[in-house]
């Protein structure tokens, strides 16, 4: 089972390896980071660049497709490149999956019209833009498409591929064995829960970074 990652400039590290890092455990499973070109790619905050081993054009249909976010999702959305890439592989993929902003290119590519899909909280106006429905959840699944909310929720959604896949008890042996028990000190993990300052705060922090990095 070919499971393919594709990178671009300033995506969001855990968007990518949390999914990989389970994903990678299935039975069978080769992850493969591929890019425009093969070479390093760095993060968000280009503190972190993991290798991409092969161009899109070598890998053209995955059986999993996983597209991370970050805040260079943005230049991708008119990238025909990597948008005709992302189109070509869900014709023939099993499974085409997005994580954070990564189903902002999903939605420039034309897969999610009209129907519910999430993303990252701040990018829901934009993601409404393109054409989908914004919902406040973790996990979306449509047909053979799976869309995980912000960063961190890249890993249920890939758990929730896993058992679709392998089925619930590898998928379960998965967690037990990356320990994912959430046990957060806080419970402001979503708009929804947040207060209003720390709301605000998070605004804040993400329009800099934003600006910080490019």
């Amino acid at each position: 089972m070919q499971i393919a990652i594709p990178l671009f400039e300033r995506f969001t590290a855990l968007d990518a390896i949390g999914p990989y890092d389970v994903l990678s455990r299935l039975p069978g499973a080769k992850v493969t980071f591929i890019a425009k070109e093969p070479g390093l790619v760095r993060s968000d905050n280009a503190m972190l660049a993991i290798n991409a081993d092969a161009a899109l054009s070598d890998l053209p249909h995955p059986d999993v497709v996983v597209v991370p976010g970050g805040y260079g999702t943005r230049p991708l959305l008119e990238d025909q490149q990597m948008l005709d890439w992302v189109r070509t592989a869900h014709e023939s993929s099993t499974w085409t999956t997005s994580v954070c902003t990564g189903s902002l290119v999903l939605a420039a590519a034309g897969l999610i019209d009209g129907l519910d899909a999430t993303t990252h909280w701040a990018a829901a106006g934009e993601l409404e833009r393109l054409g989908a429905r914004y919902v406040e959840q973790r996990v979306v699944r449509h047909g053979k498409i799976f869309m995980a909310a912000g960063v961190s929720a890249g890993i249920d959604m890939a758990l929730t591929l896993a058992a679709e896949i392998a089925g619930d008890e590898i998928a379960q042996t998965i967690q037990l064995y990356i320990e994912y028990d959430p046990q957060p000190p806080f419970d402001s993990g979503a708009p929804s829960k947040a207060p209003a300052s720390v709301m605000a705060l998070a605004r804040a922090v993400g329009e800099t970074e934003q600006v910080a990095s490019g």
